[in-house]
């Protein structure tokens, strides 16, 4: 099945602008911390019974790479999602996946790399520093965000399993369970969801792998327990639930482009100036901004383009989409 044309979005899967929350009042109600973590801290603290949104991140530092625009508000972010694992719907995976449980986690490590092997979930995030990243997001379909992501640059991850110099790409993989994700049990995608990186990209600043959302550990219909989060590229590319990481000297392909390569690419960058082959992507709807709201223009690089441009420095931006 393919990811909705902007005209197929019903007007009642649009959420009002009164849903928004200011930014400042919902860390506060977070209790979100901002002071600099200690390697080995603990990664979560226990929220309160009566908060129904997750345990609290403590021990989050704000980032300088963050957008200064206002975010969505959690009900934006947590129940307007693509995440075919637990359905084809926006609100699906806020349906489907209440009770999807991301732990004990645990990642294997393979490839061009000297320190291979099977990782659990703190091994991974406990030794870095939490960051607050508020970051825009572009989904293909010509819908975008702003999300107030909490996570550890990739680059600092990738660091702890050293890549040698074989490794010229980074290939993710979802988890593969269709008892605990309806969504595989359908023919819409061949499982599991895999995604790839150049090496490039995957150590490049802005990349993140997202632990959070909102300063609280991230929901199940937002990726948990580990997401990546590629800000200057098309949502998809953002890879959920991950549970494999290679490295490899071979270019690997994506989910979206083994499916259907003529309309999605390795690349996936945002571009105004390529339209996706069934709709124009120079202009996006804001989700939240209300039914009557009008799009505005897509920024190269979904904004993005001062810090990642030179990335592609000879590449053909159409050609390699």
């Amino acid at each position: 099945m393919l990811i909705k044309r902007p005209n197929d979005v019903l007007p009642s899967e649009i959420t009002d602008e009164t849903v928004y929350l200011k930014r400042r009042e919902l860390l506060k109600r977070a209790g979100l911390v901002t002071a600099g973590a200690m390697a080995g801290h603990s990664v979560f603290a226990a929220a309160s019974e009566e908060d129904p949104s997750g345990r609290i991140l403590t021990d989050v530092r704000k980032s300088p790479l963050s957008t200064d625009e206002p975010p969505n508000s959690w009900r934006d972010i947590t129940t307007y999602n693509n995440y075919y694992e637990f359905g084809t719907g926006k609100e699906d995976p806020y349906q489907n996946a209440v009770d999807f449980k991301p732990r004990p986690w645990s990642v294997a490590i393979k490839g061009a790399c000297d320190k291979p092997g099977n990782y659990n979930y703190e091994d991974l995030v406990s030794p870095h520093v939490l960051e607050e990243r508020i970051y825009r997001l572009r989904c293909v379909e010509a819908w975008s965000m702003v999300v107030p992501w909490v996570g550890i640059p990739l680059a600092s991850m990738i660091k702890q399993f050293e890549p040698n110099s074989k490794a010229k790409y980074v290939r993710f993989k979802t988890l593969h369970d269709p008892k605990r994700m309806p969504g595989q049990r359908r023919g819409s995608l061949d499982w599991p969801y895999e995604e790839g990186l150049t090496m490039e990209e995957a150590m490049h600043p802005l990349t993140l792998m997202a632990v959070g959302l909102y300063g609280r550990e991230l929901p199940n219909q937002n990726g948990a327990p580990l997401r990546l989060v590629v800000p200057w590229k098309y949502g998809f590319k953002s890879i959920k639930a991950i549970v494999e990481i290679s490295f490899t000297s071979r270019r690997p392909r994506s989910s979206w482009e083994q499916a259907i390569p003529s309309e999605y690419g390795f690349y996936a960058n945002v571009n105004p100036e390529v339209s996706h082959p069934r709709w124009s992507q120079a202009r996006e709807r804001p989700i939240g901004a209300g039914v009557f709201a009008s799009k505005k223009p897509t920024l190269m690089f979904n904004g993005y383009a001062d810090q990642v441009a030179s990335l592609y420095t000879g590449l053909d931006l159409r050609k390699n989409f």
